[in-house]
C-alpha cells in the first residue's frame, strides 16, 4: 500500500489530536479558526459607523423647514426628469394647506396606513423593522419596507427612489435629523403636503381635487381611506382605475380606524358602503373591523 504524503499524515495527526481535546478546548479551536471572519465583520461595522458619523455632518440643514415650505423636492425633480426623458411635459399639481384644513379622519387614515406608531418613535420604528425582518425570514422573501412617515419624508425631500443601502443609510440619518429639529406636527404637515398621490400630484389638497373633485377638508371617510391606501403605489393604484388592491387596502384601513376608535361603527359601515358603491361590489358581510382582521397587514 502506498504511503500517504507528509502533508496528509500531518493533517490526520492534527485531526486526531483535536478529537482528543475536551469539548471546551475544541470550541476554542473553532473560535480561533473563525476569528478571521470576526475581524472582518468588526472592521466592516466600524467602517459603517465612521461613514455614518461623517455622513451626518454633510447632510442638508433641515432647520429652515420649521417655518418654510420647500418649493420643490428631490422626488419632484426626479419625476420631472423622467417625464422629459419620456418626451412629456412635467406636470405638477400641489397646493399647501395646514393640518387644520384637512379632515381629521383623513390624517388618521394616513397614519394608520403608513406609520401607526408615528408619535411613539424617534424617526425609525425599530419594532416595525424587527417585525418586517421576521416576516421576511418566515416567508423567505422581501416583505414590507417598514419605513416610517419621517423616513418617507426624508426620501421625498432629499433623496432618490433607488433602493441601495447607501440611500437607505442617508434616509435613516435624515430621519433622525428631521425628528431632532422639527415637531411631530410639522413633520406630519410637511408629509401630507409633499407626498406623491398620482402622476404629477403632490400633497393632500391636490390629491383630493384630482381624484374626488373636492377639498381635503371635505373628503369623506371612505375617500380618505382610499387616498391613504394609494400611498404604497401612488402612480398605479389610482381610484379612477378601480384597482382591487386599492379597494382591499382601503377596507383594511377602515377596519383599523374602527378598532382603534378613530371612527365609530356607524361611520365605518357607512364608509364601507360608499367604498362598495365606488368599486361596484357587494358590501362585505359583518362589520368592517371583523372583515379586515382576515386580511394581511400589507395588502
Amino acid at each position: 500500500m502506498a504511503s500517504r504524503p507528509p502533508s496528509a499524515r500531518a493533517s490526520s495527526i492534527r485531526t486526531q489530536k483535536t478529537k482528543q481535546l475536551p469539548s471546551g478546548a475544541r470550541r476554542v479551536v473553532g473560535k480561533r479558526s473563525g476569528s478571521g471572519w470576526g475581524r472582518w465583520a468588526l472592521g466592516g461595522w466600524l467602517l459603517f459607523v465612521l461613514w455614518l458619523s461623517a455622513g451626518y455632518a454633510r447632510l442638508p440643514d433641515v432647520s429652515p423647514l420649521r417655518t418654510q415650505n420647500p418649493r420643490t423636492t428631490a422626488l419632484m425633480a426626479q419625476r420631472a426628469e423622467e417625464a422629459l426623458e419620456a418626451g412629456k411635459k412635467p406636470r405638477v399639481r400641489q397646493a399647501w394647506v395646514s393640518l387644520g384644513a384637512v379632515a381629521p379622519h383623513v390624517v388618521d387614515a394616513v397614519l394608520i396606513s403608513e406609520d401607526a406608531r408615528f408619535y411613539q418613535h424617534g424617526g425609525v420604528d425599530w419594532t416595525e423593522v424587527e417585525n418586517a425582518l421576521e416576516q421576511s425570514v418566515r416567508e423567505a422573501r422581501l416583505g414590507r419596507g417598514a419605513s416610517t412617515l419621517t423616513q418617507q419624508l426624508a426620501k421625498n425631500l432629499y433623496l432618490s427612489t433607488d433602493r441601495s443601502l447607501l440611500r437607505k443609510g442617508k434616509e435613516l440619518l435624515l430621519a433622525h435629523r428631521l425628528e431632532a429639529h422639527l415637531s411631530k406636527q410639522r413633520i406630519l404637515t410637511l408629509y401630507v403636503n409633499v407626498v406623491e398621490w398620482g402622476e404629477g400630484v403632490y400633497g393632500i389638497e391636490a390629491a383630493a381635487r384630482e381624484h374626488f373633485g373636492t377639498s381635503a377638508r371635505a373628503l369623506s371617510v371612505a375617500q380618505g381611506a382610499m387616498l391613504a391606501g394609494m400611498l404604497p403605489a401612488p402612480r398605479r393604484w389610482l381610484p379612477a382605475q378601480r384597482p382591487e388592491a386599492l379597494r382591499i387596502r382601503a377596507g383594511v384601513i377602515l377596519g383599523r380606524m374602527e378598532r382603534e376608535g378613530r371612527i365609530s361603527g356607524a361611520q365605518a359601515r357607512e364608509a364601507q358602503a360608499e367604498l362598495s358603491r365606488f368599486f361596484g361590489v357587494p358590501p362585505a358581510p359583518g362589520s368592517v373591523a371583523e372583515a379586515s382582521t382576515r386580511l394581511p397587514a400589507g395588502s
